[in-house]
C-alpha cells in the first residue's frame, strides 16, 4: 500500500474538484491502489474518476490537520483575502510582484514627502527585496525590487482604469510591526503596485492591537482584526492607477486568483 504524501492530497483535491477526467500517470495509480478513487466507466465507454469514502475521509482528515497549524498570521491573511472575495474583489496571496524604485530610496537617503525616511541600517532596505541592484532600462537611477504583498485584490471589471488595486499588509507581530515600518522602500514599493495599501493589526494573548493607527504612516490605512471581523481604523488615501503594468498582469495569470469563499471555509 503506497504511502499517500502532499503531491497525492493535491491531486486527489483536485479530482474532487473537476469532473474526473484521468490523467493516467503513476500518482493516479497509487491513488487507485490506495483506494482512494476508483474508476467508472459511462454508457458511452468514457472512463472517470470518483473519490471513494476513503478519500472522502482523507481530505477531511488532511483540511483538519491542515487548519489546526495554521499559523496567526496565515489565519489573518486569509481572513483579509475572503473579505475582499466577499466585497467583490479578486484577491490573490504569496504573490512576487517587481517594482521599479529610485535607489536612494532603496539605499535609505531621504526623498521628501515622508516616505523616505532615512534608516539607521541601509542594507535593512534591500532585504526586502530579492533582486534589489537590477537596473531598470530606460531609468538608470532606479533599480528593480519584488514586493511581496500578504493579499493583493482588484476589482471585478473590464475596465483597467476601474480596477483599483490595493494591498494589504498583515501584522499578527508587534516587533515585526516595527522593524516593518523602518522599511519605507517597501511601503513605496506597495504603493508604487497599488491605488491604495492597508496595514491590518492582529491583536496579542490579551486581545489588545499590537499597533496604534497613529503609529502607522499616513499614506497607508489601517485595519484592526477584531473578533467580529475586520474594522476600519483609518481610511487608506486612494490615487488613480491608470493601468496594471504587463508583468503583474502575467504573475496575477500564473498564480490564480484566492477561491471562492465557499472553497476557502472547506478547504477544498
Amino acid at each position: 500500500m503506497p504511502t499517500l504524501t502532499r503531491r497525492h492530497h493535491q491531486r486527489l483535491r483536485e479530482i474532487y474538484r473537476s469532473a474526473g477526467w484521468p490523467r493516467q500517470d503513476l500518482l493516479e495509480v497509487e491513488l487507485l491502489a490506495a483506494g482512494q478513487v476508483e474508476r467508472r466507466v459511462s454508457d458511452q465507454g468514457h472512463e472517470t474518476l470518483r473519490v471513494t469514502d476513503a478519500g472522502i475521509e482523507t481530505l477531511a482528515r488532511v483540511f483538519a490537520s491542515n487548519k489546526a497549524a495554521r499559523s496567526p498570521h496565515e489565519a489573518l491573511v486569509e481572513q483579509v483575502a475572503v473579505a475582499m472575495g466577499r466585497a467583490g474583489r479578486l484577491a490573490w496571496r504569496g504573490l512576487a510582484l517587481r517594482v521599479p524604485l529610485p535607489r536612494t530610496l532603496l539605499l535609505g537617503e531621504p526623498l521628501g514627502d515622508g516616505l523616505a525616511l532615512a534608516v539607521a541600517e541601509p542594507p535593512a532596505q534591500l532585504s526586502a527585496f530579492d533582486d534589489g541592484t537590477d537596473a531598470v532600462p530606460g531609468q538608470p537611477e532606479h533599480a528593480w525590487c519584488m514586493a511581496c504583498p500578504d493579499v493583493f485584490s482588484i476589482r471585478r471589471s473590464s475596465v483597467e482604469a476601474y480596477l483599483e488595486p490595493v494591498v494589504h499588509e498583515i501584522k499578527v507581530n508587534r516587533a515585526d510591526l516595527l522593524g516593518d515600518l523602518k522599511k519605507p522602500a517597501k511601503r513605496a514599493a506597495y504603493l508604487g503596485l497599488a491605488s491604495a495599501c492597508w496595514y491590518v493589526l492582529g491583536h496579542d494573548a490579551r486581545g489588545r492591537p499590537i499597533g496604534e493607527p497613529d503609529e502607522i504612516p499616513p499614506e497607508c490605512g489601517v485595519m484592526l482584526a477584531t473578533p467580529q471581523g475586520l474594522t476600519v481604523a483609518r481610511e487608506a488615501p486612494r490615487r488613480a492607477l491608470e493601468r496594471l503594468p504587463f508583468h503583474v498582469w502575467m504573475a496575477l495569470a500564473q498564480a490564480g486568483p484566492v477561491e471562492r469563499e465557499e472553497r476557502v471555509q472547506t478547504g477544498f
